[in-house]
């Protein structure tokens, strides 16, 4: 068929009305889509374990703001900051000009995302509360950035290893966990913390699981009389908690009687990352340990 003149101009028309390539659409964990032109090239994050998912992520390299806390890996130390999630220098940033910010949901204040999505930013929610919830972020993060590849083997990667734990806990008989996460006031883990799935897949049973806070307070009775056979604790750094000794004053506990009072850096534990899988085969350890001594 012979192309003419007008047929031409109408094909020229058509290319530059068609979109350059698809949206990058993805659910977040609130149910809503995030719609993007293109990958994100500027992206601000709200959490520590957000930036550092990114990185595993390989979106590394277009991250240009964070909050405190942001430590990890060493090079993000070296991004602006504008604060933290809950108190955050809205005016830094703005003037970082994100075209994706990713908030965590439950960590950061509903009256900050809202804010947020009233300046016409793209905010993307991670929920982060589970321990297979570390590999779907960092799907999410590899689809927005648009590193796809890099994402998905690490969340592959992650998959393998926390099967691989399942297999060699489950179906080992249960211990009882009390797990500390600071002394004054005394505070533990509830039922939707990541701790306490952590706990679970180790075969344990944090006596506190049935809490529905995420951080309850507890006091010393509450803990004698669930009666723990292994106490853990994390601080606000990787050295062994000060307080966990305290412990010791009460002899009739079994996890003191048997010596079974362990700690886990919080950097491992607390926070919602690919380093996670380090401070579970830590936790199943000590747990494992307590089974063991019985």
């Amino acid at each position: 068929m012979k192309i003419t003149a007008p047929m031409t101009a109408l094909l020229v028309w058509l290319m530059l009305i068609a979109p350059a390539g698809a949206d990058i659409v993805v659910r977040d964990d609130s149910g809503a889509d995030i719609r993007l032109k293109s990958p994100a090239r500027r992206i601000v994050s709200l959490a520590p374990h957000i930036t550092e998912n990114l990185y595993v992520a390989g979106a590394g390299a277009y991250v240009v703001g964070v909050t405190d806390y942001s430590d990890y890996p060493p090079v993000a130390r070296q991004l602006p900051r504008i604060g933290q999630s809950g108190r955050m220098d809205m005016e830094a940033l703005l003037a970082l000009k994100p075209d994706l910010v990713i908030a965590w949901q439950g960590g950061t204040p509903t009256t900050q995302i809202e804010k947020l999505k009233a300046l016409g930013l793209a905010v993307f929610l991670v929920r982060s509360d589970r321990m297979a919830s570390v590999a779907s972020d960092i799907e999410y993060y590899g689809q927005l950035a648009g590193t796809p590849e890099t994402a998905n083997r690490a969340a592959a990667q992650f998959r393998q290893r926390l099967a691989a734990l399942r297999t060699t806990y489950s179906g080992k008989a249960p211990v009882r966990v009390f797990y500390q996460i600071w002394q004054r006031p005394m505070m533990t883990v509830g039922a939707r913390q990541l701790i306490t799935d952590a706990i679970r897949l180790c075969g344990g049973e944090n006596i506190f699981g049935q809490l529905s806070t995420l951080a309850p307070t507890v006091n010393v009775e509450a803990v004698l009389a669930a009666r723990p056979q292994v106490i853990i604790a994390s601080g606000n750094n990787a050295a062994r908690p000060p307080w966990l000794d305290e412990w010791k004053r009460w002899p009739q506990l079994e996890a003191v009687r048997r010596n079974q009072l362990y700690h886990i850096d919080p950097d491992l534990i607390q926070r919602h990352t690919f380093r996670l899988l380090e401070g579970a085969e830590q936790l199943c350890q000590q747990i494992d340990s307590a089974r063991i001594e019985r």
